[in-house]
């Protein structure tokens, strides 16, 4: 039995692991989230390991986030850091500042995390223990296993993918946990809730900011598929998502109209012309469907306001060094989004059927 001078045994283990170099930062973006704030630092707190850094993005709330962070800040200040920006510099700003602390601070992981989740215990962890499995360093980044919050038995994000139609899905959407508990190797990972090897920046680059929010996670992944990386689906991190909960909702004016504005840049920075030529029919096919689809819901106006800044603003993007992409890799990528087509249709089947049949 120990006293109050005398700490316990995973007192004494805590605090030597801290004494260890952390590995891993978890950048976490914050815009007027203080409603998730405490569940997913708990969240954190009760990791199977505690030697790493957390750093919150404050982006210029106004709900109290900044008040409530200066104060779990202060509480373990070696730990916990937060950097306040005056004003919203979106997803792709604040998580760049984040991986640039990294680089600063030689920390060989980046951890980016929504506000709204929740990561189970061995989460870190198991990231961590994927990339050690990686000594040649071929892996960018690791998507998580995200399932829904309000409904532990479905999968949110299992990995996501792009398809010849110029669309990216989330694996495993509404589709039982038990289904989707193999390691894969996918497109991208979801940014929501994934590890990537810092030093890989470098070459890959950093999020695009002309981008703000997203499928920004789809452009970084797209680059390093591009420059031979690897990005694989790690089933055995979990954390629970609530979805959205920045934007408030699946589909809004503001989040329309910058998806399909980033759809047509990531065609455009990532794509050779060659394979926009080849391409053509079904990525044409894509943006017409969607305008059909928003439409319906009353969003059509966004969608093509966001297609014409997209066109519009083309000469301000940057586009990956296709011209050292080998033309064999480009060869294996094309496979790969027509593997995603199908996989794509696949999905819709089983979801139609199960409607059917529900």
């Amino acid at each position: 039995m120990h006293t109050e001078d005398q700490p316990s045994i995973a007192e004494s283990h805590r605090g030597a692991e801290k004494l260890t170099s952390p590995r891993t930062v978890v950048v976490i973006p914050n815009f007027n989230g203080l409603r998730f704030l405490p569940d997913c630092m708990t969240a954190l707190d009760r990791q199977t390991v505690s030697a790493f850094h957390i750093l919150v993005i404050e982006n210029g709330s106004t709900d109290g986030s900044v008040e409530w962070l200066k104060s779990w800040s202060l509480k373990d200040p070696q730990m916990r850091h937060v950097i306040f920006n005056e004003a919203n510099l979106g997803f792709d700003g604040a998580v760049n500042q984040g991986i640039h602390w990294a680089e600063q601070h030689s920390i060989p992981f980046v951890l980016l995390l929504n506000n709204d989740t929740k990561a189970r215990p061995e989460f870190i962890q198991a990231l961590e223990k994927r990339m050690d499995q990686d000594p040649e360093h071929r892996i960018f980044a690791l998507s998580s296993q995200m399932i829904k919050m309000h409904d532990n038995t479905i999968i949110d994000d299992a990995g996501d993918q792009y398809n010849l139609l110029g669309w990216q899905f989330q694996r495993g959407l509404d589709e039982p946990v038990s289904a989707w508990q193999k390691p894969a190797r996918v497109f991208s990972a979801c940014a929501g809730a994934a590890m990537y090897r810092t030093e890989a920046f470098k070459t890959v680059g950093l999020f695009d900011e002309n981008h703000f929010a997203y499928l920004e996670d789809i452009d970084i992944s797209f680059r390093a598929n591009l420059y031979g990386y690897e990005i694989w689906y790690c089933p055995e991190a979990v954390c629970e998502h609530v979805g959205s909960g920045t934007s408030g909702s699946k589909y809004n004016h503001f989040k329309v109209k910058l998806s399909a504005r980033n759809s047509i840049w990531l065609i455009y920075k990532n794509l050779p012309v060659f394979l926009m030529i080849l391409n053509s029919f079904p990525l044409i096919s894509g943006i017409l469907i969607k305008q059909l689809y928003f439409t319906r819901l009353g969003y059509g106006r966004d969608y093509l306001l966001g297609l014409w800044e997209g066109l519009r603003r083309l000469p301000d993007l940057r586009r990956a060094k296709l011209e050292e992409v080998p033309p064999m890799r480009y060869l294996l990528i094309e496979m790969r989004l027509i593997t995603a087509t199908f996989e794509y249709i696949s999905k819709l089947i089983r979801k139609y059927s199960q409607r059917k049949h529900g």
